[in-house]
C-alpha cells in the first residue's frame, strides 16, 4: 500500500517574486530593483532591493511582504533587522527581499555587488 502525499499548491519562485513586488508597490516602496541572480548564486534566484522613507516605513514594507506571502501559504525562512528598521531582510529561499534606508542602500550598494559579471582572464 502506498500513500500519496498531497502538497499544497504553493507559488513557485516567479509567483513569489510577483507577490513581493506587489506588496512593496502597495505601500509605495522607493526605487525597487529586481535582480536575477540565478547565474551568480546557488542559494537564491531573485534579489529584490527597495528603499523606505523612514524606519517605520521600512518595517511596514517588510511586514506587508510577509503578510502577502503568508496569504499564499508561504512563510519566510528568516527575517533580520525588524527591530531597528534601518535594513530589513526577508528570506524566502528563492526570493530574498532587502528593504533599506537610502543611506544604508547607498553604502552597501547591493545592486552593484550582485551585478558584477566575471571578467575574462588577463593574458600575459
Amino acid at each position: 500500500m502506498t500513500t500519496d502525499i498531497i502538497a499544497p499548491d504553493l507559488p513557485d519562485g516567479a509567483d513569489l517574486l510577483a507577490i513581493a513586488q506587489q506588496a512593496l508597490e502597495d505601500l509605495k516602496a522607493v526605487d525597487t530593483v529586481v535582480l536575477d541572480v540565478r547565474e551568480l548564486s546557488s542559494v537564491m534566484d531573485w534579489l529584490i532591493v527597495a528603499s523606505g522613507t523612514s524606519n517605520r516605513h521600512i518595517k511596514s514594507l517588510a511586514d506587508n511582504v510577509m503578510m502577502k506571502a503568508k496569504e499564499q501559504g508561504l512563510r519566510p525562512l528568516g527575517v533580520e533587522g525588524e527591530r531597528v528598521g534601518e535594513w530589513v531582510l526577508v528570506d524566502f529561499g528563492d526570493v530574498v527581499v532587502h528593504v533599506m534606508q537610502p543611506a544604508a542602500r547607498s553604502f552597501y550598494d547591493l545592486e552593484r555587488l550582485w551585478s558584477v559579471q566575471s571578467a575574462p582572464p588577463e593574458s600575459s
